[in-house]
């Protein structure tokens, strides 16, 4: 019986962050509510690290995310620079109540949550600490001449993260990680070291590339 083919996609982790976000009280059933306002993600632009991203790539991508996260109320954020992809529970600060077009940028809010790394955002933004946000998403970049074009396999997989970074401008490129890449297989991100299966791959001519690349990942399979 034939096993169905897996599918496997080697993207790269890529965050963007923000700095221009507002602070918001709101009260409800006698409780105030902190939330935090403001650009989340921008596209069309290229930013300064030379990086841009197409408005249907990143239209698509909040659709999806608004479905499968913020509706369900699931999209949550953490306070800080994470190293990877996925939620660590432990620091979530905060949950994207809302996330919507508005010309080439998308607007989002976020209420601060009585977790303990919302408490630390709340104590900061309390004494007027200036925090922004900052994106996640999992994808591959088109390198051209006028700047490098963010291509249509990127996820996003988190709108916004509370950052401080004071000497930031308006909008500015974290980058890519170094020396880490993610397989996306079957809808599990899995981190590797990815230097020798480019090694195999660059070395395979070009009658071997789909065999190459299936004895590539057969190989990290058995690895796992």
């Amino acid at each position: 019986m034939n096993q169905p083919r897996q599918r496997y996609q080697a993207m790269k982790l890529i965050t963007e962050t923000i700095e221009d976000v507002k602070l918001i009280t709101e009260e409800k059933n006698g409780k105030k509510l902190l939330y935090i306002e403001g650009v989340f993600l921008q596209s069309e632009l290229k930013n300064r690290n030379g990086r841009m991203y197409p408005f249907a790539v990143l239209d698509r991508e909040v659709k999806r995310y608004n479905e499968e996260y913020v509706k369900s109320k699931r999209a949550l954020g953490e306070l800080g620079h994470p190293d990877g992809p996925t939620i660590n529970l432990d620091r979530v600060s905060h949950r994207i109540t809302s996330l919507k077009a508005e010309g080439n940028n998308f607007i989002g809010k976020a209420q601060i949550l009585d977790t303990p790394m919302g408490n630390i955002a709340k104590n900061l933004l309390g004494e007027g600490v200036q925090l922004g946000v900052s994106s996640r998403g999992m994808g591959s970049i088109d390198k051209q001449e006028s700047c490098n074009v963010v291509r249509d396999d990127f996820m996003l997989t988190t709108a916004a993260d509370i950052v401080a970074d004071p000497s930031a401008p308006d909008a500015f490129v974290n980058g890519i990680m170094e020396g880490k890449e993610w397989v996306w297989c079957n809808g599990i991100l899995k981190e590797t070291e990815v230097a020798k299966y480019k090694k195999i791959m660059s070395d395979a001519s070009r009658r071997d590339v789909e065999a190459k690349t299936l004895q590539v990942f057969e190989h990290f399979l058995s690895n796992l």
